[in-house]
C-alpha cells in the first residue's frame, strides 16, 4: 500500500481542512462504534451509516458547495467552490469526472452516498502501518520527514508540494525531523482529534 490521493485528487484523511470536501470526509471518518456496526449490517439507507451530527456536517459542506442553492451540485458550483478556495485552474474535464461519480445529478443523498463509499474504501490501519514499516527497516516507529517527502513528490500518485505540506501540518513530527507513523496512521484512519 502506498499513500495516494483519491481519483478526485482530494486527500481525504490527512489534509488540514483546506476544502469543504476534505473537512467533511475527515469528520465522517470519526463515526462511533454504533454507526460502524449499523454499517456492517449492510443497511441500504445511507443515513444509517452516520451519526446525526455527521450528517449535519455533510449538509453544511453540501450547502457550501451548492453555490446556486438549487439542491444539486453542478460543474459551475464546483468551479466556484474551488475558486473560493484559491484553486482557479481546475480543468472542466476534472470537474466532469467528479460529477460522473454521482451517476446522475448530485443531490444531498447522492453526495452522502459518495462519501460513504469513499470512507468504506479507506485502507485498514494495519495495511497503512505495514506500508510504513517498509520504510522503517529497524522498526523504530518513525520515518524521516525529508525522505518521506521525496517519496510523496516523486513516486506513484505524486503529491504536490502544497499537499505534502498540508499532510505535514497534521503529522506528528519530532525535533529530529522524524514522523511518528503509528500516530499518523491513527490520524489517517480516525481523524485528527485537534479538529473537534
Amino acid at each position: 500500500m502506498v499513500l495516494q490521493k483519491n481519483p478526485r485528487g482530494i486527500i481525504i484523511s490527512v489534509s488540514t481542512g483546506s476544502s469543504y470536501l476534505e473537512q467533511a470526509s475527515r469528520k465522517a471518518g470519526t463515526r462511533s462504534k454504533a454507526a460502524a456496526k449499523r454499517q456492517q449490517r449492510g443497511s441500504s439507507n445511507v443515513f444509517s451509516m452516520f451519526e446525526q451530527s455527521q450528517i449535519q456536517e455533510f449538509k453544511e459542506a453540501f450547502s457550501c458547495i451548492d453555490q446556486n442553492r438549487d439542491g444539486i451540485i453542478s460543474k459551475s458550483d464546483l468551479k466556484e467552490t474551488y475558486g473560493q478556495l484559491g484553486k482557479m485552474n481546475v480543468k472542466d474535464e476534472e470537474l466532469e469526472e467528479m460529477l460522473k461519480e454521482g451517476k446522475g445529478p448530485i443531490n444531498f443523498t447522492v453526495f452522502l452516498t459518495l462519501f460513504g463509499e469513499k470512507l468504506n474504501g479507506t485502507d485498514p490501519e494495519e495495511s497503512i502501518l505495514a506500508a510504513f514499516k517498509l520504510f522503517d527497516p529497524n522498526g523504530t516507529g518513525f520515518v524521516n520527514k525529508e525522505e518521506f517527502k521525496q517519496l510523496l513528490l516523486t513516486q506513484a500518485d505524486k503529491f504536490s508540494p502544497e499537499e505534502v505540506e498540508q499532510m505535514f501540518a497534521v503529522a506528528p513530527i519530532d525535533v529530529a525531523g522524524n514522523i511518528d507513523y503509528k500516530s499518523l496512521c491513527y490520524i489517517i484512519t480516525h481523524g485528527d482529534e485537534k479538529e473537534d
